[in-house]
């Protein structure tokens, strides 16, 4: 072979090889998320608490949908009513697939946050919310497990403290994976967009 067709024949070889992993490419179609893709994340992957009829719950309940986790507490003056007002808009504008959709609240604030007062709280959104209330044990293990932060914050009387806390959410697809972590603020149409996005995949 002359060095002529040794060349043609290594360019041949390299424009298969460089067709080969373009089709590779176009065949691996990465999903794009406004929020931040936490796939694969070895945190946050499940979680053990009571709602507020008492019943045990995990993430097994909730398969087939996806999930929007958020830590708060019903005296929160600002951040939780803004993000629960804001789910109850996003489960609207996913129309049909609105009923795919299920919130979960884990409160950090058991102590005032009873069955009664989370009843309440989460119906003033949408009845079909879900209230998380953990013993003070489990909010600290629970916690740690999502690495999320809470403190309290002393009030002018024993009863009038309030909490410092992560305002971010968790967002699990159908299968009950971990996906996202939406930051505080990122809006509606932003948070539509993403699950309808792990709706339809």
């Amino acid at each position: 072979m002359n060095k002529r067709n040794a060349l043609q024949l290594i360019a041949g070889s390299m424009a298969v090889a460089a067709l080969g992993v373009g089709l590779a490419a176009c065949s691996e179609t990465k999903q794009s998320f406004n929020a931040v893709d936490i796939t694969g994340a070895d945190y946050a992957k499940d979680f053990s608490l009571k709602d507020a009829d008492g019943k045990v719950r995990t993430m097994v309940d909730f398969k087939g949908k996806a999930v929007v986790l958020f830590f708060g507490y019903a005296q929160c003056p600002d951040v939780c009513p803004t993000t629960m007002t804001e789910m109850a808009q996003v489960k609207q504008q996913l129309g049909k697939d609105g009923d795919k959709l299920q919130v979960l609240f884990v409160t950090v604030d058991p102590a005032r946050d009873t069955p009664e007062v989370m009843k309440a709280y989460m119906g003033a959104f949408d009845p079909n919310f879900v209230a998380l209330i953990p013993t003070l044990d489990e909010l600290t293990a629970t916690a740690k497990d999502f690495k999320v932060y809470y403190k309290k914050v002393d009030g002018k009387t024993p009863t009038s403290y309030s909490m410092d806390h992560s305002a971010a959410s968790f967002i699990y697809d159908p299968q009950g994976r971990l996906r996202l972590y939406a930051r505080y603020g990122a809006g509606v149409p932003s948070m539509v967009s993403d699950l309808k996005t792990l709706l339809g995949s």
